[in-house]
């Protein structure tokens, strides 16, 4: 049965290395959290790393500038590691074709316009409309504040009868925006799939995001998987991505699933706890309220 913990530090002391997810643990979508930020801060102080590792749909670049405008310091991380970043890779490799047709918001176009250096002379990848693709990149609906999944059944009827294959940039289903629930591109590769066509992931809790993460922690350094701690609140990505990947897990209660242990959101109900957790077959090493 996972352990209930009060603060990262009480078990910090066997681990070099945090792989800290951003949304519902270290921020909301507005603002950073006083505490989570301490808490990793506190963990650099001591010696150890922080890779925020995140299904954001943007390479790191972009991830970082929305930090810095949230106002999250950069003393309490050491690396950021995207979905984005990863399914960068797979689309410059031409895993959807070279020409491509891009469902998402314009604050995604960093997506195709910040070319990798290792691609750089190589890429070949141009933007399309939806008639001439290859194959479709999602990082989100184009107005995620306003739009659900239902709403793009019809183009992928069309997607799918031209048998286009899908680049999803960020396997989450929704994010908490503030106190707005969203949907992300995971919703969208989901009702894809259902609806009979091809959707390929890269972010969490799918491999090559971690193995991403762990090829640019190795310039740092390098670490042993033992010594590596996963945080998230995610129960379909953070927890069983570091489960897939043999990593320790601290699951993050306050975040998505806020509402399900509990009235008091930083110390879950371990009976309401445990059955939840049951009930998903998943089962945490650690389990914090919010991040501190």
């Amino acid at each position: 049965m996972t352990r209930i913990i009060q603060s990262l530090a009480e078990i910090s002391k066997p681990y070099d290395v945090l792989f800290c997810d951003l949304w519902g643990c270290l921020h909301n979508g507005v603002a950073p959290f006083p505490e989570a930020v301490a808490a990793l801060q506190g963990f650099r102080e001591q010696g150890g790393k922080v890779v925020l590792l995140t299904n954001a749909p943007r390479p790191a670049k972009f991830v970082i500038a929305a930090l810095d405008r949230m106002g999250c310091p950069r003393d309490a991380y050491d690396l950021v590691v995207s979905s984005g970043d990863a399914a960068q890779d797979a689309m410059f490799a031409g895993a959807v074709g070279k020409k491509v047709w891009h469902l998402g918001p314009d604050k995604d176009n960093g997506f195709f316009t910040e070319v990798p250096e290792e691609w750089q002379g190589q890429a070949e990848i141009t933007r399309v409309d939806f008639d001439e693709a290859d194959g479709i990149v999602c990082t989100g609906p184009f107005d995620e504040e306003t739009e659900v999944p239902e709403d793009y059944r019809p183009k992928f009827l069309l997607a799918k009868t031209r048998e286009l294959p899908m680049l999803c940039a960020n396997p989450d289903i929704v994010v908490d925006m503030g106190d707005k629930r969203i949907y992300c591109a995971g919703a969208l590769a989901a009702l894809y799939e259902e609806m009979g066509g091809e959707a390929m992931y890269f972010g969490k809790p799918h491999p090559p995001i971690y193995d991403l993460a762990r090829r640019k922690l190795a310039r740092l350094g390098g670490v042993d998987d033992a010594r590596i701690l996963a945080v998230g609140d995610g129960i379909n990505t953070d927890v069983p991505g570091a489960a897939g990947e043999g990593i320790d897990c601290l699951f993050v209660t306050g975040g998505l699933a806020h509402d399900q242990f509990g009235p008091d959101r930083e110390n879950p109900d371990p009976e309401l706890l445990r059955g939840w957790l049951g009930a998903r077959q998943q089962d945490p090493l650690y389990t914090i309220g919010t991040l501190r």
